[in-house]
């Protein structure tokens, strides 16, 4: 395994351990009406800054990318070409209800290539990982992209738009579509797990509009080296620029793009 990898899994079970006795809490949380997205906000900064400080420890020349903290640079005389990549808590919303389903994600891209991926669930002691050119795994186990062929077989995952609704028609027609071209379409709302099920062969394929890096990273290395493929909506490879991705087995994809590229307005570039 590569060293930063190993470091970075560290990190990721490190956040797991504040996330899950965090959770803990979630029933007081709902009795204090008035500041409940402090409680949460609260628990995103204690996990990223935990992963930020195993991270810094054993790389302080990396730069990080992450949700909460932005961008900062290398400490020292650093090498700016690597950055960690991190989303603390993806499923934020989730874990507010006390829904199951949200993880750590954590990824180090090298002059923008994506070379190492975490993603932990914690509610499933689940921990997906891949090196760039080593394949992907969960629990120390080799993972691949379902086999299935056919569109209208497949379960896609997505992802609705929250938070900005610019394309919410496009996004609305393309929904239509795959509903009567799929065996279905599934929402559960951490876009990082998402792409984990979709290297894993959970899912067959995924989209969405509007990601952030940090939802995407880990997720598209994983998809990669479990032999799936990745792009942005026009088929390019700008997805963490655009925060637009498809994601699929390779005989689903090139079908799913399609159907994607058929209802894209032209103010989408990527």
């Amino acid at each position: 395994m590569h060293p930063a990898l190993n470091i970075a899994i560290k990190a990721a079970r490190r956040a797991g351990q504040i996330i899950n006795r965090a959770s803990n809490d979630l029933d007081l949380l709902k009795v204090e009406t008035k500041q409940p997205n402090d409680f949460v906000t609260e628990v995103d900064r204690k996990a990223e800054a935990a992963i930020i400080e195993t991270l810094r420890e054993a790389y302080p020349q990396y730069g990080i990318l992450a949700e909460e903290s932005g961008e900062t640079s290398a400490q020292g005389s650093g090498d700016a070409e690597y950055q960690w990549i991190i989303d603390p808590l993806d499923g934020t919303t989730n874990f507010i209800h006390g829904l199951p389903q949200y993880a750590v994600s954590i990824a180090l891209a090298k002059g923008g290539s994506l070379e190492q991926a975490v993603i932990f669930d914690p509610n499933r002691n689940e921990l997906f990982t891949a090196s760039k050119g080593g394949g992907a795994f969960l629990n120390e186990r080799r993972i691949r992209v379902s086999k299935r062929s056919k569109l209208q077989d497949s379960l896609i995952g997505t992802g609705f738009p929250y938070r900005m609704f610019e394309h919410i028609d496009t996004y609305l027609a393309i929904f239509k579509e795959l509903a009567q071209k799929t065996s279905g379409q599934r929402r559960p709302g951490a876009a990082s797990l998402d792409l984990a099920y979709v290297a894993c062969g959970r899912y067959d394929g995924f989209w969405e509009f509007g990601l952030a890096p940090w939802d995407m990273a880990a997720g598209a290395l994983l998809i990669a080296e479990a032999g799936g493929l990745v792009s942005d909506m026009r088929g390019e490879a700008t997805y963490l620029a655009s925060g637009n991705i498809i994601a699929g087995t390779p005989k689903v994809f090139a079908p799913l793009l399609n159907i994607i590229q058929e209802r894209l307005p032209d103010s989408v570039t990527g």
